[in-house]
This record gives structure tokens, sequence and C-alpha cells, in this order.
């Protein structure tokens, strides 16, 4: 049921620039710890205005900010949500606001407030404080060593490879489903290696313990099982009394489970998201964690609505609440808005992908004539093999364009070296950190890594273990200066001249194994000045290897010269973004959906979402393009070949009415049908005369 509103009198100023849904949302309870709620925020709805509003309204009632909890998917949006809480609350209590913003420090992602709270409670259960945190790279190496150890990278036929390994082993954890249903739903290929695949989890589950290691997963999964304890869930629950989390549809069980066994009753909590907008279970995120959550309490919790949209055109709305208005199950909401438009989303008909990527760039080209900046327009595919044919035609016309998606900063080779000197520093027993430290210097191989861990593994010292190791003759040289480093480091010269420390060691390092040194040694620098925003090591590595940034390195090529570029995307990196003009690509069955999701029902509907969640990214302009004809690859046993699509099945015949409909031909198409013959010739009948 919806929460009445308050009479405007009533009602502080700066809540005066909500819409009614915004305000009963901030209102709920009213300042007080209470029941429940569940705010429905549909796409361009002001989810994140609203939520700010929500926790400021807290403070300014008098709520303590150190007893506040807020978790977000990132820890930019995380910054973002607590300046823009400042902001709110400072038009209130003045200069009062910034002093009682600092204690607003509970404000995070799921992993890296769980990170925190297992440093916390870590003696309780059984872990050391000093752990450090594996990325999902060095997992991946530590879950392949293991994966050797146990013979199986020399069985006769051949076992799945170390990243698909940890896949499965991180798909099990959070989906929290058994591993043959996993295996069998995900992974069939890997179905008869299920009992191998055990051994091997519960192997690289001791080499973590042993080594004082966390992974990725483990970080939810610790903090349920600890939640799980009665008497440590009720000292977790004593610590917040109001929890809130942004994009409760994109939770996966785990996560759920932390904040059922936190606050069982539901007091105090609050969850924002949009069942419309779930499109990453295969993140393991499960869609009814959102739908379920009004009946999971004992009072059950109360729903808020957010459905006017602030981006999008009627028209574009129209269109998209017809689509998952198809939808088996979902939170009943129409999107409306005050912006009125007569041009209907456009469904483009082309005759295949090489028209297809002509039709966008003669679209992209004329829209930037008209004052439409290449960067206020996007492309949006559902895979990113899809836009291939598209970057073609973008580099022969000369057109700039990003496309999202690559390599995070932090993958970056140079990058992760230096992280792993910290790393080991910080925990000399993390094997995985030690062994590719090591092996930057010349003449050290996995053979003598291993024996300077074991070296320091079986002395007293630390320090005096790796100094009497004693390299071979290639690495004498270098090897005086590691262990020096190592020491120094380990004495702490304050941070954060520790990352300057470990940059020069390691520059030598870097000039000898890569061609590219200076534009490498950019981004060491820029390592070095994120790094002086944390105030210890500790708190460094474990935030960036939870929420890594982005850098403007990620993106292929060498920069643009002309600042406007065009934006490439698939729909799931396009998620809580917005454009002037949005083309969406392949909108045919076997593309949206995608061949792999044509079965199951639940999976079906998360192609429905997706789609819903392509369209709503446009604010004025939507065209879905459909080749007739288009490539498709993957088809080992008969050959990769061409296909005729067919309009995806999500916009079927009774709702085109919201949709204007037109074909498109390039010039050079046109000029091929213009030339043709006009003769008309009877062949079947030449055929037939042959035998008489």
């Amino acid at each position: 049921m919806n929460i009445a509103v308050r009479d405007s009198l009533e009602q502080p100023a700066y809540l005066s620039k909500l819409n009614d849904g915004q305000r009963a949302a901030v209102l709920h309870g009213d300042g007080a710890v209470c029941g429940p709620l569940l705010i429905i925020a549909g796409a361009g709805s002001g989810k994140t205005n609203t939520l700010a509003h929500r926790v400021a309204h807290l403070i300014v009632r008098g709520a303590d900010p150190r007893r506040i909890l807020l978790m977000t998917f990132s820890r930019r949006a995380a910054t973002e949500m607590t300046k823009r809480v400042e902001r709110i609350a400072a038009e209130v209590m003045k200069d009062k606001a910034a002093s009682l913003m600092e204690g607003l420090t509970w404000a995070g992602t799921f992993h890296s407030i769980g990170a925190r709270l297992l440093r916390d409670y870590a003696l309780e259960i059984g872990l050391e404080p000093s752990f450090t945190i594996h990325d999902r790279e060095d997992s991946a190496d530590l879950m392949n060593l293991v994966r050797h150890e146990l013979g199986f990278s020399e069985t006769e036929n051949r076992f799945p490879t170390k990243g698909t390994c940890l896949s499965i082993y991180s798909r099990a954890v959070n989906s929290q489903d058994a591993l043959e249903k996993v295996v069998g739903d995900n992974f069939p290929w890997c179905v008869g290696w299920a009992e191998e695949l055990k051994r091997l989890f519960g192997a690289y589950v001791e080499a973590k313990q042993r080594q004082n290691i966390l992974d990725y997963d483990d970080l939810l999964l610790y903090w349920a099982q600890m939640a799980g304890e009665a008497e440590i869930a009720a000292h977790l629950a004593s610590r917040f009394d109001h929890i809130l989390v942004d994009e409760y549809q994109d939770t996966n069980r785990l996560q759920a489970s932390i904040l059922t066994a936190i606050k069982p009753g539901g007091e105090g909590l609050t969850v924002v998201g949009d069942d419309a907008q779930s499109i990453y279970s295969f993140r393991a995120a499960e869609v009814r964690n959102i739908l379920d959550f009004p009946a999971l309490f004992p009072s059950p919790a109360e729903i808020v609505t957010l459905d006017r949209n602030y981006r999008s055109t009627d028209a574009i709305l129209n269109a998209a609440n017809a689509v998952i208005g198809e939808a088996s199950e979902r939170f009943t909401k129409n999107l409306w808005t005050e912006r009125c438009s007569l041009e209907k989303p456009a469904i483009v008909t082309v005759r295949d992908e090489a028209e297809q990527a002509s039709y966008i760039c003669d679209e992209v080209l004329k829209e930037r004539e008209t004052g439409t900046p290449l960067k206020q327009q996007s492309v949006l595919f559902r895979a990113s093999h899809h836009s291939g044919p598209l970057e073609v035609e973008l580099t022969r016309r000369n057109i700039p364009f990003v496309k999202f998606g690559g390599l995070k900063f932090l993958d970056a080779a140079h990058v992760k070296d230096v992280l792993a000197v910290l790393r080991f520093v910080q925990n000399p027993r993390d094997r995985i950190s030690g062994f590719r430290v090591m092996q930057l210097l010349p003449g050290i191989g996995p053979a003598a890594a291993s024996q300077a861990i074991d070296s320091m593994e079986t002395s007293l010292d630390l320090e005096m273990g790796l100094a009497r190791f004693a390299p071979p003759a290639r690495a004498a040289r270098d090897w005086p200066q590691f262990v020096e480093l190592f020491c120094d480091l380990r004495r702490s010269p304050g941070w954060p001249a520790e990352m300057e420390r470990a940059r020069l060691w390691y520059e030598p390092h870097l000039e000898r194994n890569h061609e590219d040194a200076t534009v490498r040694r950019a981004d060491l620098l820029q390592l070095e000045q994120i790094a002086s925003g944390y105030p210890s090591r500790d708190r460094f590595l474990t935030e960036l290897t939870l929420d890594p940034p982005s850098a403007t390195s990620d993106e292929a090529g060498p920069p643009h010269l002309d600042e406007d570029y065009l934006i490439l995307s698939t729909i799931h990196s396009a998620k809580g973004q917005e454009w002037t003009k949005v083309f969406v690509l392949n909108v045919v069955d076997g593309c949206i959906p995608i061949d792999l999701s044509a079965g199951e029902r639940k999976e079906l509907e998360e192609e429905r979402r997706l789609l819903y969640v392509a369209m709503t990214r446009a604010k004025d302009s939507l065209h879905l393009v459909t080749p007739q004809r288009f490539y498709t690859s993957g088809q080992a046993a008969r050959g990769d070949r061409h296909v005729y699509a067919s309009r995806t099945r999500f916009i079927p015949s009774h709702i085109l009415q919201h949709f204007h409909l037109t074909s498109w031909a390039s010039k050079a198409l046109r000029d091929d049908q213009s030339a043709r013959p006009r003769a008309s010739v009877d062949l079947k009948g030449k055929m037939r005369s042959m035998w008489k």
C-alpha cells in the first residue's frame, strides 16, 4: 500500500522540489526507526535524489549518522550519495551539516562494508585481522595452483580452466545453489567434473585459510555466516538504526540473507530498486529478492512507487511500458512524464548488418548536423561482438567513438605488479602476490620464488628468512634491493610514502619489461595519487580491490583529438546512463533474446527487461534496428553462416501502435536495385521445355 503524503504546510522547505511519491518515501517514519520500506523506482524517476533526501531527512530529524548504514553498488555511487546528502542537510543545518556528515562513515558497497565488519569481528570469528583480499585474477591464479597440485591439469580429458573453475565457485557461493545445479544450469559442459570440482573448491578454501587470504566472494560469505550467529547478529543490529540499500534488484541471495539476518523484523530497513531493471542474473543477482521483499517480515513492508519519469518523452515511455507490460510478474507501474512528443520510437528494418552500420552512421552524422553532439548519442547492443561491423564502418568514415567495457584500470599488468608488492608486504603468506613480485626479477622463476617463500615461512623472522635465501646467479644483483624494499615497507615509512617507495623500486623493471614504459608510468603516478586519498595501506588495498576505479587508458586506441565521440555500449554497461538519441542494434530473435536465453522462462523475462532498460536510456529519440539477415557465429557443427531474422518476440503485433515502422536502404543498395534488369524471364518454363 502507498504511504499517505503529509500536508505540504508541514513539510520542510528542502522537500519542496520533490514530487508526491518521492516525498512519501522520504517521510516514511518521519525520522524515527520504523518498519521496512520498499521504494519501487522506475527508470529516470529520481531514485538517487530520493534516497539522498531520505538519508538527509533522517539526520535532520536527529538520527545519528554513525548509526546509518548506506550500501550502494559502486564506491563512486556511495561518494556521490554522501556529497548530495551533505548538500541537502546543509540547507537546514547550515555549518553543522559538515561536521555531522563526518559521522556518515558506513557508506559503501556490500563488499567494502563486509571487509570492514570482518576486520572488526575477526577475533570473534577466527580470522586474523591482517588478512589480505585477492582480486579475481589473483583468485584464479591460486585456483590454478591448487588445480595443478591436485593433478587436474593433467587429466586425460581437458579439465575446466582456472577461470571457469573460479566462475563456478563464485556462482555457487553467491546463488547459494547446490554445485550440481549451478554446473547443470550454467556450465553444462562441466557436468562430468562435479566431484572433482568439489575436491578442488575444498582444497582452494584450505589454501586461502592457510595463507590468511579472502577472495571477493568470501567477503559476503563470511559476513552472511557471521550474521547467522544469533549473538553476533544481535550485536550487528544494535550498531545500526537505519540500513538503506540502493539497486536492490541487483542483490543476490547471499546479500539478501545478510539483511534479513541483521534486521529480521525489518526495523529501519529501506531498499530501493526496480524489478523491471533486474538484468544481472549472470552475476547471480536474484530478481525474487525485490519481488518477495514486502512479505519477508512480520509486518508487511510499505511500498512507495516512483513512476514519474524525468528523462524520456511520453512516446518513448508508452512504448517501453507496453514492452514491460508483457512481463509475467512485476510490480505494476506505468511510467509517465510531462515531456510530450509526437515522435514515436522507430523500428527500422534494414537488409543486413552492413546496412545497419551504414544506417546508423548516416543518422548519427545527420543528427550531429542538427546540433546533437556525438556524446549525446549512443548505440546499444546485447553482446559486445554485435558491434563489430559498426565499429569497422565508424572507423572507415573517421567517426570517433568510445566503446564501454574492456580492461579495468587494475587489470593492467604494471598496476597489478605494484599492488602485489604492497599485498606481499601486508601479508607475506600471500604466495600469489609473492610469486608475482619475485618473478619480476631477472633469473627468478616459479621454483626459486617458491623456495624463497618457503625460507621465509620456516624462519622465526620473515625478513631474516628472505635475506638468507640464496638467489640464482642471474638474480644476485637485483635481490638485495628487493630484500631492502621488503624490510623498509614492513617497517612502514608512512602512508602514502610506501607507494612512492614501491613505485621507484619497480620503475627499472617496468622499463625492462614494457616498451611503452612512459605511458605505463603515468598510470602508476595516477595510482600514487589515488593512494594519497586513503588513510592507510590496509584501507587502500581493501577498497581498491573491491571497487576499482576506471581510467581513461581503458579506452582502446589513442586519445581522440576531437573531444566529441559516439558512445557504443552493451546494454548491461548502459544501465544508469542516458542519451538524447539511442540506437539499439539487432532487435531480433537470436540477439534480443540472445540464443542461449530462449529456453527458461526466467531467462526470457530477463531478456525482456534488458530491452526495456535499453529503451528507457533514450531522452528524445529511439531507433530499434532490425536487420532481416545477419551473421551468427558459434555454429561450430554446421559452420558460421547468415540467418534470416524476425523482429524480437518482445514487440508483438498488438503493441506495434506505439512504434513507427520504417525501412531503410543505403544509396549503394538503391542504386543497385534501380540498375537491375527489368526484363522478366520464365526460367521455370525453360526448365520444363528441356524434357519435351
